[in-house]
């Protein structure tokens, strides 16, 4: 699945990254139903793909990483009750496959990132930003409801208060206020983004992936309220990495002053 998939969504692999591509610049990125089915595919792609180790999300044309739902499409996809369920459902499996893959997840961001482009951001791991960037949730202006895996998503993030406040106001908020929030990791010169995000992101697939894969799912556990977290499948996990030929590397890189070569296994 290397290369094109559909023409608003672009897929490449290289060096252990799988990026998947936003590609609607003319509408800031806005997002139709082809277009999310398209990145459902993708992202099941690179998740059974073992030579892809971290997975970076962005939007083409430097003005918007993703802006939301396409309006144009809403007569023809989200005027019906059907229709709405359809979106959303289609949505949710998206936002799903990106909460939930056990690989490591970047959203380098350019531009506005508004609606379900926060939601989709908020899915990552991580979210790197430009100094132009700008967030929001537009629902309250709009009408339209959230629900709750969405806002407790969001809630996790940057706390009860900050998540009241990007729903309450549907404000634009600026890259600084994001990092303020706790929305984005790095705020980084426009410039500089996609190499500064290339190098995170190879930073990443050169560690050992099975050490990478077991912090990220621990973390999901840790996040649980106390006594609901799966502590038998964490211990597994830790010793899984003890186990793994990738950690006999990793102390003989060590000892033999050199770079690792991890296989995830």
């Amino acid at each position: 699945m290397d290369g094109m998939t559909s023409p608003m969504m672009l897929s490449r692999k290289g060096d252990g990254i799988g990026w998947m591509t936003f590609n609607n610049p003319a509408r800031h990125n806005a997002v139709s139903m082809e277009m999310w089915e398209a990145a459902e595919a993708i992202l099941a792609d690179f998740t059974a793909d073992p030579a892809v180790r971290v997975i970076v999300i962005n939007g083409a044309g430097g003005r918007a990483f993703v802006s939301g739902a396409d309006i144009s499409k809403f007569e023809s996809e989200r005027s019906s009750e059907a229709g709405v369920a359809a979106y959303q459902a289609q949505t949710a499996r998206v936002y799903d496959a990106l909460a939930d893959c056990p690989k490591p997840t970047i959203a380098m961001i350019q531009g506005h990132c508004i609606g379900g482009g926060t939601a989709l951001a908020v899915c990552c791991d991580m979210r790197i930003c430009e100094e132009r960037a700008s967030f929001g949730v537009p629902a309250a202006k709009l009408g339209l409801g959230y629900p709750l895996k969405g806002i407790r998503r969001l809630v996790d993030l940057v706390g009860p208060s900050f998540a009241k406040e990007i729903f309450f106001t549907a404000k634009k908020f600026t890259a600084e206020d994001a990092r303020l929030m706790g929305l984005v990791n790095r705020v980084v010169p426009t410039d500089g983004l996609e190499a500064f995000v290339t190098d995170y992101a190879a930073t990443i697939a050169g560690n050992a992936p099975l050490t990478v894969g077991s912090v990220k799912a621990i973390v999901a556990e840790a996040l649980k309220d106390r006594g609901q977290a799966d502590n038998a499948k964490c211990d597994a996990l830790v010793a899984g990495c003890f186990a793994s030929a990738d950690y006999i590397e990793g102390r003989r890189a060590f000892m033999e002053k050199r770079p690792a070569q991890f296989q995830g296994r």
